[in-house]
């Protein structure tokens, strides 16, 4: 009997110990927690990619969601009031905005949704209810644009504000990723890829033919004392209090000249920051979307395609494309983007993701 006694008030001790660590747990857990701040959003979910981002429900941050203008006036902002610039002529939004719907997103497979949705997930999504696993196979393309804006807050304004569109992330010259709405959303940003893709505009100034006179390079770009290339930004441009501060160079020194669809154009490179930011965000979407694969489109000779997809190769292609991929009409992401070193840069990434499964 004493035996047991003393086993019961072991018990009972041990007991009171678990209850307390899992109160005191408990206790650290209540009330508002702060995210890590490298997370992106997949079906409400966070997923942790290793480099700064902002969400659209950061301070600071982007929201696509929003019918009105972010910025402007007050008196500006409202969509009543870009109903009215568009019907003036105004805006330029190539989309229109609506009359009855202010959105600058959608529904993936919206005019066909009978087609690629059973009435039970047509149901479920309608509703916001996305599954990572449905959205899985229903997303297989990651479309990568220069925004000819050369910050992702002017980006934000062009897109958002002045054309009514949208797209998933935008990358900003020092490397900061915005993602302005959750992958489950349809996004305007790419035609006939908006169903099946992620998009992304990466902060570049953009590529323009050789003769090609109206190109802003002197008014992004400078030499310091030992003639390197940094960039700089003009005062109209939005988001350049914080750009200013900091020395960002293009990865290579002079303006890269290469042919899109056999025509020739001149652009200044990426940031290294940018190559560092958007290999480790492609792998994670490659980890998230597993017919995304880490490649872009290739001739037999192995070489990626530098001409627009035709309908079939754009329609059994899953994995990486550039805008000029996918449009007739498109150069994006330009011929300075280094396509072998940022996907080499993206499988680095992959190994590191794989050990954690």
């Amino acid at each position: 009997m004493q035996f047991f006694n003393r086993s019961f008030a072991g018990l009972f001790a041990f007991c009171a110990i678990l209850l307390l660590c899992h109160s005191d747990l408990f206790s650290q857990e209540r009330g508002l927690q702060k995210r890590h701040g490298d997370e992106i959003m997949v079906c409400g979910q966070l997923y942790r990619i290793g480099t700064p981002v902002k969400l659209w429900l950061d301070p600071g941050g982007f929201d696509a969601y929003r019918t009105d203008r972010r910025f402007s006036s007050l008196e500006e902002r409202k969509w009543s009031r870009i109903v009215e610039d568009m019907k003036s002529g105004k805006v330029d939004f190539v989309t229109k905005p609506q009359e009855v719907n202010p959105d600058r997103y959608g529904l993936r497979y919206e005019k066909d949704a009978t087609q690629h949705f059973s009435t039970a997930e047509l149901d479920q999504i309608r509703g916001g209810g996305w599954s990572i696993d449905l959205l899985r196979n229903k997303v297989d393309q990651f479309v990568l644009h220069f925004d000819v804006c050369g910050t992702s807050a002017q980006c934000f304004y062009i897109l958002h504000d002045r054309r009514g569109l949208s797209v998933h992330f935008m990358l900003d010259v020092d490397g900061t990723i915005y993602q302005t709405l959750d992958l489950k959303e349809r996004a305007w940003h790419a035609t006939k890829s908006n169903d099946r893709s992620i998009g992304i505009e990466i902060a570049n100034i953009g590529a323009y033919s050789l003769n090609d006179r109206s190109k802003p390079f002197e008014k992004w770009y400078r030499k310091d004392e030992q003639g390197k290339t940094f960039l700089i930004f003009p005062e109209t441009v939005r988001g350049r209090n914080t750009l200013v501060q900091q020395t960002l160079r293009p990865r290579k020194n002079e303006p890269v000249v290469g042919s899109i669809r056999d025509k020739q154009y001149e652009q200044y490179d990426f940031t290294q920051q940018q190559y560092d930011a958007l290999a480790k965000l492609t792998a994670a979407l490659c980890d998230i979307f597993p017919e995304m694969k880490s490649d872009a489109p290739r001739s037999p000779d192995k070489r990626i395609i530098e001409h627009t997809l035709t309908d079939e190769q754009w329609a059994s292609f899953g994995g990486i494309l550039g805008h000029f991929h996918v449009q007739t009409n498109k150069t994006d992401p330009g011929p300075a983007f280094d396509w072998e070193y940022y996907l080499e840069e993206v499988r680095k990434q992959q190994q590191l993701i794989s050990p954690r499964r």
